[in-house]
């Protein structure tokens, strides 16, 4: 039976590269959660989705099994790959999820979210791209472009400056090293301002005065400040999960959910053990999927969320 599937995936969407410099010359990576496949059967479908449950709930092995399923079934769907390197990524067998993550990058070099699992996944090894003798096409410049945003995304500026020095100078390239450039400067300013020190002051977390700072502003329901104080939040500590909930609460509180969506879905990422705050990432993709009138999407999420939390 044939049928248009809008397939949603926490760490699968293409990137333009014009939509990577967003609003007010700020450097933003977002995703378009959209990916449509064709002709695909129920059962690719339920063991698809079933997958990305039980990731969610951390069952690991049984969303590696449902993922090999669909293999069986679409036996060179780089979507599933990716899938697949996720999974064992997070599952810590990085030789398997450097493998599909390699196998996804080759059937769309361009994407940035292929090209980033993979950097994770052998930084994870303690090495980098340029260590690894990874056959990659290292000669498309649109691949190199993305390298350079993920090395800037992790504040890592000296790789990306270096990436950068090996690709045609463009508006792109000059934008991207304006701005390496300013953090790498504002960084070393932080450096040499040195603070008298006082006895007996107890400093505080900076995180956790903005964790108090935004519970405020929901209260008060103040969700345009929220919106660009979260946002300012992601850029400075970009590893937090709850500065991406928060903002995405401001983005569905502001009818944006599909980049809601988005901010959320990149929120799973870095989760750990905190069930409360991923109840509640839960919930907002609930809220969202739910306006956007993505029914399956949103009942999926709210299997996910864990009572008593």
């Amino acid at each position: 039976m044939k049928r248009l599937l809008t397939l949603l995936s926490s760490t699968i969407f293409m990137l333009g590269l014009n939509q990577v410099l967003a609003q007010d010359g700020e450097i933003n990576i977002e995703e378009s959660a959209e990916v449509f496949l064709e002709e695909y059967s129920d059962a690719f479908q339920e063991n698809f989705f079933e997958a990305l449950k039980q990731k969610g709930i951390e069952n690991y092995d049984k969303a590696i099994n449902l993922l090999l399923e669909c293999k069986l079934i679409e036996a060179n769907n780089h979507v599933v790959d990716h899938e697949l390197a996720k999974v064992y990524l997070v599952d810590k067998q990085y030789i398997t999820a450097q493998e599909y993550a390699i196998s996804a990058l080759l059937s769309e070099p361009t994407n940035l979210w292929y090209l980033d699992t993979l950097v994770k996944t052998i930084q994870m090894q303690g090495s980098s791209l340029d260590q690894m003798n990874v056959n990659i096409p290292f000669e498309n410049n649109t691949l190199k472009e993305n390298l350079a945003l993920i090395y800037f995304r992790q504040k890592n500026y000296q790789k990306a400056l270096s990436v950068l020095a090996d690709i045609k100078k463009s508006p792109f390239t000059k934008d991207l090293s304006t701005k390496i450039n300013d953090s790498i400067n504002k960084s070393e300013a932080k450096k040499d301002k040195k603070e008298l020190p006082v006895q007996n002051e107890v400093k505080a977390n900076p995180m956790e005065e903005l964790k108090g700072q935004f519970a405020e502003l929901m209260v008060q329901n103040k969700i345009s400040e929220l919106a660009e104080r979260s946002e300012e939040a992601i850029e400075n500590y970009p590893s937090q999960p709850y500065f991406y909930y928060v903002n995405g609460h401001a983005l569905n509180k502001s009818a944006e959910h599909k980049k809601a969506v988005e901010v959320l879905e990149a929120a799973l990422d870095y989760m750990l053990d905190d069930v409360p705050l991923l109840n509640k990432i839960y919930q907002e993709l609930v809220d969202a999927h739910t306006a956007l009138n993505n029914s399956s999407e949103a009942n999926m999420y709210l299997r996910m969320i864990k009572p008593g939390f």
